[in-house]
């Protein structure tokens, strides 16, 4: 008897736990990301934007809290406004909220990726392999692809950015 019992629990805890497993691979598939793109950045230059378009397919809000990538010191989304006249550019405390089933678009202006402390400049033509951090769906691979300095919009898109 008590072996059944045991089996029982075993079994409980494991079908438990691959219920854990599931979601964040779950939660993944309902962040849609197309059309990541940043500028080139001059010889010296300490940041970049990146800028991007984030679907919600899933029936919850998501968040985008940070991300990484290679040769960037620190990766945060701001926010640019202007206030007074002014133009200000700040961290979004928190991160940047994805509502469920709509979409966000990252653009320069508003909502960015601001990628901090760089090794080395951003090259016109090349891609910067990256990863963005949802609080539910997780860490995302994405690749910005690197336009010319100062545009306002892309000139050099592919339509599949990440997830």
């Amino acid at each position: 008897m008590k072996a059944i019992i045991t089996r029982a629990l075993v079994a409980l805890v494991v079908v438990a736990c691959a219920g854990f497993a599931a979601a964040p691979a779950l939660a993944a598939d309902t962040i849609k990301i197309e059309n990541a793109w940043t500028r080139a950045t001059p010889p010296g230059a300490a940041a970049g934007g990146g800028f991007l378009t984030i679907t919600n397919t899933g029936p919850e809000d998501d968040t985008l809290v940070g991300g990484s990538a290679p040769g960037v010191g620190k990766t945060e989304i701001h926010m640019m406004e202007v206030k007074d006249g002014i133009m200000k550019m700040a961290p979004v405390p928190g991160g940047l909220t994805i509502p469920a089933g709509e979409t966000v678009t990252l653009k320069p202006g508003s909502y960015h990726v601001m990628f901090m402390k760089l090794d080395k400049p951003f090259v016109e033509g090349e891609m910067l392999d990256a990863t963005l951090t949802f609080a539910k769906a997780g860490d995302m691979p994405v690749h910005f692809m690197i336009d010319k300095v100062g545009v306002k919009e892309p000139t050099m898109m592919h339509k599949h950015s990440g997830n």
